[in-house]
């Protein structure tokens, strides 16, 4: 049941900041078509509960007058507020909105930075690049692992040495993990010491990512290193250095790839099967036979696949 501007606009004026938060969020529901301008003025409003809510209902709104608007809250005096736009505005799809928030990219504080970076990061636009090399040294890791987010999404080869860098000698595990996933864009050699290096990072999430991105980059050269990795000690490592081997067409990992099969870890053994039948090699055979009994039926489904693969791969 749709409700009348008038009644609306009443409550959006009452003295009783719950009365306007609630109609702020009926504004969608009102016979009113065009609800921003109604929206607009909540967004100052002297309770945060309404401004948070006036936030939320303007996503998917990109305007310009919206999204200056929304990039204001930033500054927000309230950390509701300031979340709930930095949410909104990390929707945003269209790169000419970037230019309301790059002015927020420095000379701010960690957090209003941060929140920047995080909704420019996929509008991809060029103007964010020297803001964020530059914040690759920030003394928050917060702002340091969106920077490199938005590195990440520009692809730029110029940055390629510094995420590197990121990627080896960042304190904080988090950054450095989006830095080595951030390098999974380059197609340059000189990025290979960096993800080995990587393979040896005390935090296992850096080694998971850098296993992953050796194999998405085609990194031969890092195979006798993931051979290494499927020794970790963390399950989910050894399941991307497994299926990085597989794509790297791995010959020289078969022994590793072999004893997988028998892991106690599902997902394990899965990978390792389907690593077996992209490497196509018949000696994998009777190891992979031996896996048509497994107790999962994913791993039998999965090892049939391969022994079907490198019996075409022999003819």
């Amino acid at each position: 049941m749709t409700m009348s501007v008038n009644s609306m606009t009443e409550r959006l004026a009452s003295a009783d900041a719950e009365v306007r938060r609630l109609a702020v969020i009926d504004l969608p529901y009102s016979d009113e078509d065009e609800i921003v301008p109604f929206l607009l003025p909540c967004l100052t409003d002297s309770a945060a509960e309404v401004r948070a809510e006036a936030v939320r209902a303007l996503e998917g709104f990109e305007e310009p007058e919206v999204v200056a608007a929304l990039a204001a809250r930033l500054l927000d005096e309230d950390v509701a507020v300031r979340d709930a736009a930095g949410e909104v505005l990390a929707e945003l799809k269209d790169s000419a909105s970037a230019e309301y928030l790059l002015p927020y990219l420095v000379g701010q504080s960690a957090v209003v930075r941060m929140l920047a970076f995080r909704a420019v990061r996929a509008l991809r636009v060029s103007e964010a690049f020297e803001p964020a090399l530059a914040s690759l040294r920030d003394p928050d890791p917060g702002v340091r692992r969106e920077a490199v987010g938005v590195l990440g999404y520009l692809r730029r080869q110029e940055a390629v040495g510094d995420l590197a860098e990121v990627a080896a000698h960042d304190p904080d595990a988090e950054v450095r993990r989006i830095a080595v996933g951030a390098l999974g864009y380059t197609s340059e050699i000189s990025v290979l010491p960096a993800l080995t290096r990587a393979l040896d990072d005390s935090a296992w999430m850096v080694r998971d990512e850098a296993a992953q991105t050796i194999g998405k980059l085609g990194l031969g050269p890092a195979i006798p290193d993931l051979v290494k990795a499927m020794d970790d000690a963390y399950w989910q490592v050894r399941v991307k250095a497994a299926r990085s081997l597989g794509l790297l067409k791995a010959v020289g990992a078969l022994p590793a790839l072999v004893d997988a099969l028998s892991h106690s870890i599902s997902n394990l053994r899965k990978e390792a099967a389907i690593a077996l039948g992209e490497i196509g090699d018949p000696r994998a055979i009777p190891a992979l036979e031996r896996t048509l009994d497994d107790p999962d039926p994913d791993v039998r489904k999965l090892s049939r696949l391969a022994l079907t693969a490198i019996g075409l791969a022999c003819k």
